[in-house]
């Protein structure tokens, strides 16, 4: 059997063990007993872990994209404008699907390794008409962590719907629904929650589900959320059958998220990005994202010259350590690196020791064991 690699890739993230273990526990009825208290426990936790006392939590079977849509065909009335704020590759997917839907709509579109920034937010909806606002939290192809909290900020009291894709943020970079005035986070299973992939997560608050209640009717039928709202608040009922083993998996993620304490979940994200970014700059790396924007969730890493992307990622494959190539612009120049969900201290070091290994055998010079001790400088272990 090949030996298990290091998944660094901006999701999905290493599978704790306990998780591994819930996903292979036999299949149970989708409306029996079982189901009915992880998917409750599930929805329940999921609020705890965006601090949302009200509104709704929704975990259907699909992924991050099809979260992304759902909340746009669910707020988004006919004749409604949407503002996107792009951070890069998928805050422009939130714009591929207003246009897919016809859904009117206009972008902000920041430098890719910066993030729109509040004032250029605040300009925008002046007289702008809209009615909607979507946010790409940390983007996955350029590593750019937008200033969330900030624009919640501006939007406060304009009567703007606040829609934030946490896709590679929920539940280890802090979100706050209720006190920063977030009316939906969406998200998906495999990256900080470190659950396999296969489900779409929404949290709606009270406002955003009446504007649906207030909807005539949306452009889909599997995705239209008051089909799941009776499922969510009763999973004895049916709609459509969930992906069972999925839910208990998230489950256990969600256990583990709030076990280890949200504050120090969020602190631990922010200390292992710095101590692999720490490593990482002692063998002669740079980073791509602007250091004021870069996400504690995963790094995007530019290439020193003479190292070539493929042959870099193949050689570090063989040593166990699985890292992502650029998308778009970057393709080629960069990899991406993700370091969130339930990495642990251990595994970090680990990958640090490969990449050593790895540029050793690519006959790169640089110090051995720097990029170990300057992590260790900062993990303190």
């Amino acid at each position: 059997m090949e030996r298990e690699k290091l998944l660094l890739i901006p999701g999905p993230s290493p599978v704790h063990p306990r998780i591994i273990n819930s996903l292979a526990l036999p299949t149970v009825s989708h409306v029996g007993p079982e189901m009915v208290r992880e998917l409750t426990g599930a929805l329940e936790n999921l609020k705890k872990i965006v601090f949302c006392d009200k509104g709704e939590a929704f975990i259907i079977a699909g992924a991050g994209t099809l979260a992304m849509e759902m909340a746009l065909l669910n707020t988004v009335a006919s004749g409604e404008k949407v503002l996107v704020l792009s951070q890069g590759y998928f805050g422009n997917r939130m714009s591929e699907i207003c246009r897919t839907f016809g859904l009117d709509h206009e972008i902000i579109e920041s430098q890719w390794g910066r993030a729109v920034l509040p004032e250029e937010l605040e300009e925008k909806i002046k007289g702008g008409g809209f009615r909607v606002v979507v946010a790409t939290h940390v983007d996955t192809a350029t590593g750019s962590c937008a200033p969330v909290r900030d624009y919640a900020e501006v939007l406060r009291g304009r009567g703007l719907l606040f829609i934030l894709d946490g896709v590679c943020a929920t539940a280890g970079i802090e979100e706050r629904m209720d006190d920063w005035g977030i009316d939906i986070i969406l998200t998906a299973a495999q990256k900080c929650f470190g659950a396999p992939p296969g489900l779409a997560v929404l949290v709606f608050s009270e406002r955003a589900l009446e504007k649906r209640k207030k909807i005539p009717a949306i452009p889909a039928y599997y995705s239209d959320l008051l089909r799941w709202l009776p499922i969510m608040k009763d999973p004895a009922k049916y709609f459509s059958t969930p992906c069972v083993n999925e839910i208990r998996a998230f489950y256990e993620s969600t256990l583990i998220v709030l076990e280890e304490g949200l504050e120090n979940r969020f602190l631990r994200h922010g200390r292992y990005a710095r101590a692999i970014r720490a490593g990482l700059k002692k063998l002669g790396f740079s980073f791509f994202t602007e250091e004021p924007f870069q996400a504690d969730t995963l790094s995007v890493v530019n290439y020193p010259p003479g190292i070539e992307d493929k042959l870099f990622r193949s050689q570090y494959y063989e040593r166990g350590v699985v890292v992502a190539g650029g998308l778009g612009e970057t393709a080629g120049k960069v990899f991406r690196m993700g370091h969130m969900g339930n990495l642990s201290a251990p595994q970090v070091y680990f990958a640090l020791e490969a990449l050593e290994k790895t540029l050793d055998s690519l006959g790169y010079r640089f110090e051995r064991s720097s990029s170990r001790e300057a992590a260790k400088s900062i993990l303190g272990e």
